[in-house]
């Protein structure tokens, strides 16, 4: 009971400071709808590890360090502003000019939707067979794209604008998490201080649950997040999804760069 109470103050703590609307969930949820189980997957563990590392950094005392170089957040915040404006001008393209396209993912993914350009889906079982498709929907994924007349690659082309690869969906995660400097504000100093004011032993109970905090939420963001892909096979969805990442991405640009 004595390392409980603690442990779910951390708890409690870390998701109060975590569960907001942000560029780190909202490029998650992104992910979420649009990407393979496996990129997800790398984007939750990059964000559940590097918020550990922070908040473990930040009980150590690194915290305090960071408040001595006030310049590594200056730089930090610049880099950080220029990656959020450009992300969010690319977003508020995507939603006054879409492509038409909707999810578009391979049957060899965790039986998804697979969406025509129309809009229309088809369900990919998870034994890589497909089921048959309904009238007028038209499967576009691997070599079922020949089906409507469109060159593979072309569709190809087309459906990694809506799929991040692994690569560049933790490259974009890593940014999106390191060079935000909030996440050393939060985490560095007042996770860390707010730690240490839990006694000797206490405080690495209460920095468990603090981490807790962090895997819960993107765990639950990530992964149950990919509950809305049947909605986001429609473009529409996109439009309007598209046009609040935007909204969210060159708000904190914007606050970045004026020093908020």
């Amino acid at each position: 009971m004595t390392a409980l109470l603690p442990a779910l103050s951390g708890l409690g703590t870390g998701l109060a400071l975590i569960v907001a609307i942000g560029v780190q969930n909202t490029y998650l949820l992104r992910l979420a709808v649009s990407a393979r189980l496996r990129v997800v997957t790398a984007a939750v563990v990059v964000c559940a590890v590097s918020d550990a590392v922070l908040i473990l950094a930040g009980v150590l005392g690194v915290g305090a360090v960071v408040e001595r170089f006030p310049v590594a957040l200056v730089v930090i915040r610049f880099v950080g502003a220029a990656f959020l404006l450009t992300y969010g001008v690319l977003a508020a393209r995507r939603a006054v000019r879409p492509s038409g396209d909707a999810i578009r993912v391979g049957a060899s993914d965790d039986g998804i939707p697979v969406a025509s350009g129309s809009g229309s889906a088809v369900m990919a079982p998870a034994d890589g067979h497909r089921a048959p498709a309904r009238a007028g929907a038209t499967v576009v994924a691997g070599r079922d794209a020949a089906a409507d007349g469109t060159d593979g690659a072309d569709q190809a082309g087309r459906a990694g604008r809506t799929a991040p690869t692994l690569r560049a969906a933790v490259l974009t995660m890593l940014v999106f998490t390191w060079a935000n400097p909030h996440v050393y504000l939060d985490t560095l100093v007042f996770l860390g201080s707010v730690a240490n004011q839990q006694g000797v032993d206490d405080r690495w109970w209460w920095t468990i649950g603090a981490v807790a905090a962090s895997c819960l939420w993107f765990g639950a963001l990530g992964f149950g997040g990919r509950l809305l892909r049947p909605l986001f096979a429609k473009p529409i969805t996109w439009r309007v999804f598209d046009a609040v990442v935007a909204l969210v991405m060159l708000t904190f640009g914007v606050a970045l760069l004026v020093g908020a």
